[in-house]
């Protein structure tokens, strides 16, 4: 018996009606949006993490890798315990140019002997001083190095005596005594407390690290470097003006009698 060739050919009525409503509304084009809403939420996500990275920069990362000598540096120094272990020596000097770049580190072996190396705050240990450098070597040389140059630090009347050094005082860049930085009447604050508030930035946790410190001193004068200046002008200005002046003579109180028996006597 022989198929009927017709009958190959009908098509159920439910599947021609499902290929007539797919044939009416057609495929549906890809979102010509997409991408550019894909790459926009990339985008935004990397500005983002790139502000998140850069408000979490530390401020006493060096700028550059630039080591010169510049026209301001900052200094600080570690001391250790002699005599009775209540003197201080010197026992580390460092010293950073204007970018916080190292110019000068060295471990320094001390006069006297040395009875407390005061670890936990200097950081310094026994191995440092046995190859460190004879005082008088770095202390010459620290003199070069700070001489015509503004001179950077806190508390650096400490530094300068433990050094043996003087340094002009119109040159002196002291964190401790900057007045902007104080706090009621001449209240002098610590360094790790300045560079919290003005620098939010954690330092001497533990341990001091003069590189650490003498960046943290200079960066704090960088950010307020004119008003500092015109303060260290106005004051050098006003100390002119009080020499020009010329000081009444005071008389004596002998010099009035002496006055008063020569009229007498007159």
């Amino acid at each position: 018996m022989k198929k009927n060739p017709n009958k190959q050919l009908q098509i159920n009525p439910n599947w021609a009606q499902l290929q007539q409503k797919l044939k009416s509304h057609g495929p549906k084009p890809p979102a010509t949006e997409t991408p550019a809403t894909v790459l926009g939420k990339r985008k935004e996500r990397t500005d983002a993490e790139l502000d998140d990275s850069l408000s979490h920069v530390n401020p006493l990362t060096p700028v550059n890798d630039d080591c010169s000598v510049t026209d301001e540096v900052a200094m600080d120094c570690e001391m250790v315990g002699v005599s009775q272990g209540n003197k201080s020596a010197l026992g580390r000097v460092t010293l950073v140019n204007r970018w916080g770049n190292v110019i000068y580190d060295e471990f320094v072996r001390p006069l006297e002997h040395v009875v407390d190396f005061r670890t936990q705050i200097s950081g310094i240990r026994p191995r440092d001083l046995r190859k460190a450098k004879d005082f008088r070597i770095v202390q010459k040389r620290v003199a070069e190095l700070i001489k015509g140059r503004i001179l950077v630090g806190h508390a650096l009347r400490n530094d300068l005596k433990a050094l043996l050094l003087s340094h002009p005082k119109e040159d002196l860049r002291d964190t401790l005594e900057y007045e902007p930085f104080m706090r009621g009447k001449g209240s002098r604050r610590a360094l790790r407390h300045l560079a919290a508030e003005f620098l939010d930035v954690q330092i001497q946790n533990g341990e001091h690290c003069p590189v650490e410190d003498a960046r943290a001193a200079m960066v704090l004068y960088q950010k307020n470097k004119k008003a500092w200046e015109k303060r260290v002008k106005d004051q050098i200005k006003l100390k002119q003006k009080q020499k020009k002046r010329k000081p009444k003579k005071k008389r004596k109180e002998g010099d009035d009698l002496k006055t008063d028996l020569a009229e007498t006597a007159s």
